[in-house]
């Protein structure tokens, strides 16, 4: 019996030391910014480092992929557009956007390693509506929070996305 007591305090033990090496937050960070006046509509999307890698290879510490960072395998930004492309758009005025790095680069270091994507889109039609569906990683974490924060003009709104409500649309 005692023996039973130890093994399931073992067990335990080391499913919350596996849980402190874990990334501690789930969340994304989504800017959304439109401007009339510059016909411009730029997207930053926020994603820690760790998330992508076990998105993308199953392995939180790999770095083979290299992304963000000189050394970038060349099938690397294919594979992690392919994973957005089924968990994340934007549509503008009902047009879905394709979705093209301008920009990436790679803020912060370990588990706080973030990967800051930025993509550009000339509109030259004023945005009537906006359809975002932010729904990444909630396939890997139960509580994966993707925070949205979406600028059109002098009109500013905060959203938070989830695998309970991966998508949500604005009209202005």
């Amino acid at each position: 019996m005692k023996a039973k007591r130890r093994l399931a305090l073992c067990l335990v033990l080391l499913g919350f030391c596996v849980n402190i090496q874990a990334h501690p937050l789930k969340l994304s960070l989504c800017q959304i910014e439109y401007a009339s006046e510059k016909q411009q509509l730029t997207i930053e999307l926020r994603l820690f480092l760790m998330d992508v890698n076990e998105a993308l290879v199953f392995d939180p510490d790999n770095n083979e992929l290299g992304l963000g960072q000189p050394d970038e395998a060349p099938h690397a930004e294919g594979m992690l557009l392919g994973y957005l492309n089924r968990f994340y758009y934007i549509k503008a005025n009902g047009k879905q956007l394709a979705l093209k790095i301008k920009s990436m680069s790679l803020n912060g270091q370990g588990d706080d390693a973030a990967l800051g994507l930025t993509f550009s889109y000339p509109s030259q039609e004023k945005i009537t509506s906006l359809e975002i569906k932010n729904a990444v990683f909630t396939d890997l974490f139960f509580d994966q929070s993707n925070v949205v924060y979406v600028h059109v003009d002098d009109d500013s709104r905060s959203l938070m996305l989830n695998k309970k409500t991966p998508v949500h649309q604005l009209v202005y």
